[in-house]
């Protein structure tokens, strides 16, 4: 009879968790993106609306109505569920399309929820939080926008052909075959909400230009829809002010300005470029090491969802934010419905008005859809799985990214976990380890000169690291004496600007259910009498526990001590040892604030103000930024102080961890060309802590044990091939644990 019980038990339990898996595998098309044909017939729709008057989005005017973007709109979180853990019937899938009404007398920005797909018939607007109105001028640059600035600066550098062609050694805006000077602009757009004025700086049209300016900047007014009513309000030039370009050429011409006179670089010695120069001792006829899979992938893909030793998580890239996890489990259990990147700034310090006034909001140029080709042994190993990605921003019709996305099984070359076990006689007792392998999921963002690469790595013991490493080129402005207070020279005239950068995640947790609680854990000295020697006394660490119970309290200020621990937990559910099965975050990152609370700008980017802020779950707190925070931070149409405003309850409750990470970068020479990974990656852990009975990587058959016979020579205990395969070794596993002196 026991044992019968036990076979029904097994049974049960195997059925369980075959159905756990059939209802995750069905309802991560919940949270895929946009399908090509679904954009099309979003787009056929809504073009199909009178009232609208939609035109193209690459129409020459500006004053016209058209689609900005449109990307997957989340289903609310109790309707996913119900797919998710009972196996019923998917919502509609719907998806969010700003419009912007630039025909009309007071043009306005509006958002719309279209569905159901793929056959659209029905939309109705979608409010911010707070029915927050957004105005139209922070609207991100469209192409066509671009092109009448280009117009603009072809006017301007007209004006100035002599100065600029002097001062380059012969480059000019217009009529310049491979003599070019080119632009970056700058954002925020002004000073105060309703602006659209935009710095721009001139750099030389060269591999790699954004480290080659030309101390040319010029402050344009573009507010109007009509572009032939936009102004030059500033110029600057070689550290002087002007109102004009007229006022700076004529006192050019009467030498009342400093005239400047760039060193002139070949295409040999452009310091911009990543030709190899310098001496290497690496060969150069070999190959270094490769990614190999001796029998194939272990793990499997079907569209969205993604399976691998003992996880499984639906995946998107947001075209606004960029990528982002749902669904996440190890062995059935979730462990998190969401984790999605929110945001990235870089927000910068200098000596031209350019430096001044550069603060970069990524989400604010569709951060997401900068999510370029990967390449195969550089980006991710040839053995990656590569995948397209499908974008609809400032478009008529949907963007294929080619092989925009990876995912690939790596060795860290480094034990997951081993032990030599010592007989302190020239012997052992026993040698045990386990390799470490994980799943990446990886893609990247280049937003002009950055180049962030995005990761999700998954270990085999319940362990989940999200991390982002930085590259590409630094911004770099005009060399002032007075610049070095800001920064670094790290080329004639070019100064490398101080900055930081900060990342935003959402972390929707769900430890064994959506019913969680939050705390804190230090470390407290005490004192007392030793108890086996009572003349003296014990000095040492005791735990000290801090239960957070509303969200003020979760949220933890940059510049304040922060906990050794921070620990979610189910209070209702225990491990084999009576302890709360729980998940904390641990945190790899050296961030700080970029600005004083409430100063202008950083109110648009409150969630900065916290390296951890912990809220409830609410569908209408689903980001912490905006696509218009960028153009618009003084007023922000999402505002993530709002959500912690109300302090609410956060005891027993569905929770959301916000986490920001970051690091101060001050360049230095070794940034030139490229900055490069090493030391310039941030993110965090998701670890857990006492969510299984023992470590759950025991599972894993690629353990190894070795303990000596009894004939002297070792025995291999191990539960894969004994050979690995040809393209590593054809040698079988060998190991002798012995050691004596010499």
């Amino acid at each position: 009879m026991k044992v019968l019980c036990m076979l029904q038990l097994a049974c049960l339990v195997g059925f369980s968790a075959a159905r756990t898996r059939e209802w995750a595998h069905h309802g991560a098309p919940m949270f895929a993106d946009l399908t090509v044909q679904e954009m099309k017939a979003i787009r056929s729709y809504l073009h199909g609306i009178p009232e609208m008057k939609l035109t193209d989005a690459r129409s020459e005017t500006l004053k016209r109505n058209s689609i900005l973007l449109m990307e997957l709109h989340l289903p609310k979180k109790h309707e996913a569920l119900r797919a998710l853990d009972r196996g019923q019937a998917k919502p509609p899938r719907q998806a969010r399309v700003i419009i912007q009404f630039g025909n009309q007398t007071t043009p306005n920005i509006t958002e719309y929820i279209v569905g159901p797909l793929p056959s659209p018939r029905s939309h109705e607007v979608r409010t911010f939080k707070g029915k927050k109105l957004v105005q139209f001028e922070s609207r991100p640059i469209t192409i066509v926008e671009y092109d009448h600035i280009e117009n603009l600066l072809n006017k301007i550098a007209a004006q100035a052909y002599k100065l600029l062609f002097e001062t380059t050694g012969g480059f000019s805006y217009a009529n310049c075959s491979n003599r070019c000077l080119t632009f970056s602009d700058i954002a925020p757009r002004g000073l105060a909400p309703g602006e659209r004025r935009t710095w721009i700086m001139l750099q030389k049209f060269v591999e790699g230009y954004f480290i080659h300016p030309i101390g040319f900047e010029v402050l344009v007014n573009h507010q109007d829809l009509d572009p032939e009513k936009w102004t030059v309000e500033k110029v600057w030039y070689n550290s002087m002010y002007f109102d004009s370009v007229e006022e700076l050429v004529e006192k050019y011409e009467l030498g009342e300005v400093e005239k400047l006179k760039l060193p002139e670089h070949n295409d040999e010695d452009l310091y911009s470029t990543c030709i190899p120069r310098g001496h290497s001792n690496t060969p150069t006829d070999i190959h270094g090491p490769k990614l190999v899979e001796p029998q194939g992938h272990r793990y499997s893909i079907d569209r969205n969802f993604v399976e691998y030793a003992g996880w499984s998580f639906a995946y998107r890239v947001r075209s606004s934010a960029g990528l982002q996890v749902f669904d996440l489990r190890f062995n059935g259990e979730r462990i998190a419905y969401e984790i999605s990147l929110q945001e990235a700034i870089a927000f910068y310090a200098g000596d031209t008005p350019a430096a001044m006034q550069t603060k970069y909001i990524d989400a604010g140029w569709a951060m997401g859809t900068s999510t370029y080709e990967l390449a195969p042994g550089i980006d991710c190993p040839e053995i990656a799985t590569f995948v397209d990605l499908y974008h609809y921003f400032d478009t008529d019709k949907p963007t294929r990214h080619k092989n925009a996305l990876c995912i690939f099984e790596m060795t860290t070359a480094m034990p997951l976990r081993r032990h030599f076990d010592s007989n302190f006689q020239g012997g052992y007792n026993f040698f045990g380890g386990l390799e470490n392998t994980v799943l990446v999921l990886r893609t990247t963002s280049t937003v002009y000169n950055y180049d962030y690469i995005w990761d999700f790595l998954f270990y085999p013991n319940g362990v989940v690291e999200v991390k982002v490493s930085a590259t590409g080129y630094i911004h770099a402005t005009f060399f002032t004496p007075n610049g070095l207070n800001y920064g670094t020279k790290v080329y004639d005239y070019v100064l490398g600007n101080l900055h930081t950068h900060l990342i935003h995640y959402k972390v929707d947790l769900d430890i064994v259910g959506r019913d969680n609680s939050f705390e804190t854990i230090d470390l407290k000295y005490v004192n007392f009498t030793n108890p086996w020697s009572p003349n003296n006394f014990i000095v040492q660490s005791k735990l000290h526990r801090t239960e957070h119970k509303t969200e003020r309290s979760a949220a933890f200020r940059f510049g304040k001590k922060f906990p050794r621990y921070v620990h979610f937990y189910n209070p209702s559910e225990k491990n084999k040892w009576g302890h709360q099965k729980g998940y904390r975050i641990q945190f790899n990152s050296h961030a700080h604030s970029v600005l004083p609370k409430g100063w202008r700008e950083e109110v648009g980017i409150s969630w900065s103000r916290y390296p951890l802020a912990v809220t409830r779950h609410r569908d209408s707190e689903a980001t912490s930024s905006s696509i218009f925070t960028q153009n618009d931070p003084w007023e922000p149409a999402v505002s993530f102080e709002d959500y912690i405003r109300n302090n609410e309850d956060i005891v027993n409750q569905d929770l959301v961890a916000w986490v920001t990470v970051g690091f101060l970068h001050v360049p230095h020479s070794e940034d030139i060309p490229n900055t490069a990974t090493p030391g310039n990656a941030v993110g965090f852990f998701l670890r857990p802590f006492n969510f299984f009975n023992e470590d759950p990587s025991l599972a894993s058959k690629s353990t190894v044990i070795v303990r000596p016979g009894q004939d002297g020579k070792p025995k291999v205990q191990r539960w894969t091939p004994e050979v690995v395969g040809h393209c590593v070794t054809d040698k079988p596993f060998f190991y002798n644990g012995t050691y004596a002196g010499v």
